[in-house]
């Protein structure tokens, strides 16, 4: 088949074209060549591109603060993030399913949830409580966290996820005890750490009795105003706070009859302490002053200090604390979660139509005036036990005052 004139044609071929190859690799190395470390020589490369490389080295990211992250919170992007955990986790109390229910999970017991029996015991061995900050760091990285634990999620690497999902489960009956950063007021770190309201009493009781008397020097036109002056004048902060709760007249009692009821079942609350304090000149004081015409007031608490702070509070900075709350209630009039806002201040307490109350809040109070929305705002599952809401209340009275005046300016008066 093949003669030996085809085979030397065919031999010949491949033989060219390895020349070619071989010559054509010596003509681009000649052209593009790039230097190398051949043969003893030091070459340099044609130029240097300048790079970070040394200084990125030596700088490491500090450590993400859980409590500066925590003020930042975020329940509604903490909800998007739940969308993780739903395949293995509910939120119903009692409902487990491949991982024990969710529902009041922050404060709880580690390894506790009722029915539950698929625990590993990894989990007690790292911790005794789902405190918020363990939480953090378990969903970091679970297994890095408690190693031989059943639970096979990678975990979330972002700590601001991390904060917003921890922050959305304190929602449902959770119990996160956070304190502020260091550089952020003793006052509220020290409210958080009691947890209770007579604790908050004790904190702030100081600071709101320099407020009123503030309010008076300034001389901010209202005769409530000038009284708490008076009364500050003559040393008496705890008189103040009676003068605020006797000399609303018909239109306060129906606040203080709840609130005389929720502190004789909690011992000696929040309510009750301030006006047993000091009883001496203080009821006189409050009686002049009643007699002066004070009982014209509106329902909103008139001069009061909180309505002081409410009428020298950030709208705008409401409306951010208000994002908070979007996840249940409305401002366009229509019912979610929980009932629409629309004219909440001022508004009768269980009234709005076609949502299904609990009946907790009637018996606390009748009407949603300022002072009541912002005690209720601290702590609702203390302020009124029983309630449906789920919310943990908001630590800060600078975030409660701007978020009240957000919802006053939607129409409450």
């Amino acid at each position: 088949m093949f003669d030996t004139m085809t085979l030397t044609k065919v031999v010949g071929g491949f033989c060219g074209a390895l020349l070619v190859f071989l010559l054509g690799g010596w003509v681009a190395e000649t052209i593009y060549h790039v230097g190398g470390s051949g043969h003893g020589e030091e070459h340099e490369a044609a130029w240097v591109i300048e790079t970070d490389e040394g200084e990125g080295e030596g700088e490491e990211e500090a450590p993400a603060d859980f409590a500066t992250l925590w003020q930042s919170r975020d329940e509604a992007a903490g909800e998007r993030v739940f969308n993780q955990c739903r395949a293995c986790h509910q939120l119903e109390e009692g409902a487990n399913a491949v991982g024990p229910y969710l529902y009041g999970v922050v404060g709880r017991e580690v390894g506790a949830a009722d029915g539950y029996g698929s625990y590993s015991g990894a989990l007690s061995e790292a911790a005794d409580v789902w405190t918020a900050e363990n939480l953090f760091h378990f969903l970091e990285n679970p297994q890095g966290y408690a190693s031989g634990t059943s639970m096979s999620y990678s975990g979330l690497s972002s700590p601001e996820d991390r904060v917003n999902l921890i922050a959305y489960l304190n929602t449902f009956d959770g119990n996160a005890q956070v304190e502020a950063p260091a550089e952020g007021g003793g006052d509220q770190a020290a409210a958080e750490g009691e947890g209770g309201d007579e604790a908050a009493a004790e904190g702030e009781g100081g600071d709101q009795a320099a407020a009123e008397g503030e309010a008076a020097a300034e001389g901010e036109g209202s005769e409530q105003a000038a009284a708490e002056g008076d009364a500050a004048s003559g040393g008496d902060a705890s008189g103040q706070a009676a003068a605020e709760d006797q000399s609303s007249g018909e239109a306060a009692s129906s606040e203080e009859a709840p609130a005389e009821e929720q502190s004789s079942a909690e011992g000696e609350g929040q309510a009750a302490e301030a006006p047993a304090e000091g009883e001496g000149e203080s009821q006189s004081a409050d009686a002049s002053s009643a007699e002066g015409g004070e009982a014209a007031e509106g329902g909103s608490g008139g001069g009061s200090e909180v309505a002081a702070m409410i009428a020298s509070a950030d709208a705008s900075a409401g409306e951010s604390v208000f994002n908070r709350c979007r996840a249940c209630h409305q401002v366009n009039g229509t019912n979610g979660v929980g009932p629409h806002l629309d004219g909440v201040v001022d508004r009768e307490v269980g009234s709005v139509e076609g949502f299904n109350y609990s009946g907790a809040l009637s018996e606390q109070a009748d009407v949603w005036t300022v002072d009541n929305l912002f005690a209720f705002l601290e702590n609702p599952r203390e302020w009124a036990p029983g309630t449906k809401m789920s919310f943990a209340g908001l630590r800060s009275e600078e975030d409660r005052a701007n978020l009240i005046a957000y919802l006053q300016s939607l129409g409450g008066q």
